[in-house]
């Protein structure tokens, strides 16, 4: 039998702000693929200067995937941890192939704005429940995402 959990968060608050936390840790590790993906395979003039950049962005993911993942076990839930259960909960479509780099890099700005929205959505449901570590957490996320997005956009532009 589970111990019973009674951190000022009400049952019902906490499953919702877990499954919301569970879409964003599907879409970050999709992402993080994606970008790994994307870091092994660039070609082109611009192959070192996005090789690295891709590393610090998939690097910096990876190390929020466990965060994230902690936050729904500290809610009392499992978190996902499937290709299966994130290709469900995902809005981030995976790449089969292999783009050139200016579509690795819009996929890449498209990946990044998704995580942004997905913690903006969730964003609201934990500010309602008054759960401010989930609010702290989804509010270093965007801040990330934001930026790379940014970056990423900026190379794009001639």
């Amino acid at each position: 039998m589970a111990t019973k959990i009674n951190i000022g968060i009400a049952d019902k608050d906490r499953k919702k702000i877990a499954d919301g936390l569970s879409r964003l840790l599907a879409d970050s590790y999709t992402l993080y693929l994606k970008t790994h993906n994307f870091h092994w395979n660039v070609t082109g003039p611009q192959f070192n200067s996005l090789h690295v950049m891709f590393m610090g962005q998939y690097t910096e993911i990876w190390n929020a995937l466990d965060l994230i993942a902690e936050r729904i076990r500290s809610l009392g839930y499992p978190a996902p941890g499937s290709y299966k259960q994130f290709v469900a909960l995902s809005s981030i479509p995976e790449e089969e192939g292999v783009p050139k780099a200016k579509d690795m890099i819009r996929q890449l700005v498209a990946g990044q704005e998704a995580v942004t929205r997905t913690a903006r959505e969730v964003f609201a449901i934990v500010d309602k429940a008054n759960d401010q570590p989930s609010a702290d957490l989804l509010t270093q996320r965007m801040e990330v995402h934001e930026k790379n997005a940014w970056m990423l956009r900026s190379l794009l532009e001639e």
